[in-house]
């Protein structure tokens, strides 16, 4: 979901004051994109969570059989954490320039019926 325009120049104005306040930060951001998480192979990334999900499965029945409920609860425990791992995104980036906007080519042209209304509220309609 994009920004309106209203909070694309609320963000430009703090980047500004951001990189007029502390020049060393502004330098570094400027200079190499940072990386939020490690960059992965998604299909490592998501046969790793596969694999964790399965090892989750058996404990879960491991304690359905043993009558622990424990058991069950941390195995369903891997099994979620597994999923996640799977279904998450594998690499991504925060860029430290403003240069980096959007073209207006790659705009959507029709606003869904949740951005009318938070543009509507946001504007006081």
């Amino acid at each position: 979901m994009g920004l309106s325009e209203r909070e694309q120049k609320v963000l430009d104005e703090l980047e500004r004051g951001l990189y007029a306040d502390d020049s060393g930060l502004a330098d570094r951001l400027k200079s190499k994109p940072a990386k939020i998480s490690k960059p992965q192979n998604k299909a490592a990334r998501a046969l790793a969570g596969a694999l964790v999900a399965v090892a989750g499965l058996s404990v879960l029945l491991v304690g359905l059989i043993a009558h622990y409920t424990a058991i069950g609860v941390a195995g369903f425990a891997v099994i979620l954490f597994g999923v996640v791992v799977a279904s998450s995104n594998s690499a991504r980036t925060v860029s430290g320039s403003s240069s980096a906007k959007p073209s207006n080519s790659a705009k959507p042209t029709r606003k869904s019926f949740f951005e009318d209304r938070w543009d509507k509220r946001m504007n006081g309609d």
